[in-house]
């Protein structure tokens, strides 16, 4: 399995979105490693993941993945972060392997309550059909990465940069068709029982155009412990567009729990391309 590792200190494994590709991700995993130790990948069954997937295991392929991960850089405990879809992942490993998670983040996260529009069943019934129609609505996100770099020009730069990314590590329509199919009827009773730190973090109400701040939040709910931090300026991509701030919330949020977030020395190094 591929696994990136980079950066030192608390370990944070980093779990991607819907579309599946770490290297979306790659301005926030650059900034976190300047704070701390981050660990990500691909989902099991990209093809550049280098990772077994079983299909008929299901949802449960992608949340034992994390344990995987964990395994090969040689850690008992993590922070387990995921983001948008990654989220319901992170959740599901907490539920299910509270031992190994010493704190959550969820970044713009999918809810356990959440259930596919009427755009996304559209998309669903021919996903390969419908791809170039998704991509086009893609440009929906515009004004959020205009609001994140202030400026016209700014935000055709920063816009340029995210679409070079998701055009050089492509999504796979079918594959992410069967991500939501996955998601659905899973059981998750014990999340009341896993009691670590947890961070929720959203974009403003008005820019998130993907993930709902409100359902988002719907995780207070679940543990009225957990903090809730909106960064400013951003909807669903504030990791990418506003990288640098993103890791410093998650920095201060980890440097609260410092002694509870400690995980062992990896066996294995990759520093991010």
């Amino acid at each position: 399995m591929n696994v990136v590792d980079v950066g030192h200190g608390v370990p944070v494994v980093l779990i991607p979105g819907i579309q599946g590709r770490w290297e979306w991700m790659r301005p926030a995993v650059k900034a976190l490693a300047a704070r701390c130790r981050v660990i990500t990948f691909s989902l099991a069954d990209e093809p550049t993941a280098d990772a077994a997937f079983d299909e008929t295991r299901g949802f449960s392929a992608y949340v034992e993945q994390v344990a995987t991960a964990m395994d090969a850089a040689g850690l008992e405990r993590a922070v387990v972060c995921g983001v948008s879809y990654g989220g319901l992942i992170a959740t599901a490993f907490a539920a299910r392997h509270p031992d190994r998670v010493s704190a959550l983040v969820l970044v713009s996260a999918v809810h356990p309550s959440w259930q596919p529009n009427a755009r996304a069943a559209f998309y669903l019934r021919a996903p390969r059909l419908h791809a170039p129609l998704f991509c086009l609505a893609s440009t929906r996100l515009y004004p959020e990465i205009a609001a994140a770099t202030r400026g016209f020009w700014r935000g055709v730069g920063a816009a340029l940069r995210h679409g070079a990314r998701a055009a050089t590590h492509p999504f796979d329509a079918r594959r992410m068709a069967r991500r939501v199919a996955m998601a659905t009827g899973i059981d998750w009773t014990g999340l009341k029982d896993v009691h670590v730190p947890v961070l929720v973090v959203t974009g403003e109400p008005l820019l998130d155009r993907v993930v709902p701040p409100a359902l988002t939040r719907e995780y207070l709910r679940i543990w009225p412990h957990a903090r809730h931090v909106t960064l400013p300026n951003t909807g669903h991509l504030g990791l990418i567009t506003r990288a640098a701030e993103f890791a410093d919330i998650v920095g201060h949020f980890l440097d609260e729990h410092d002694r509870d977030l400690s995980g062992r020395r990896p066996v294995d190094r990759r520093l991010v391309g």
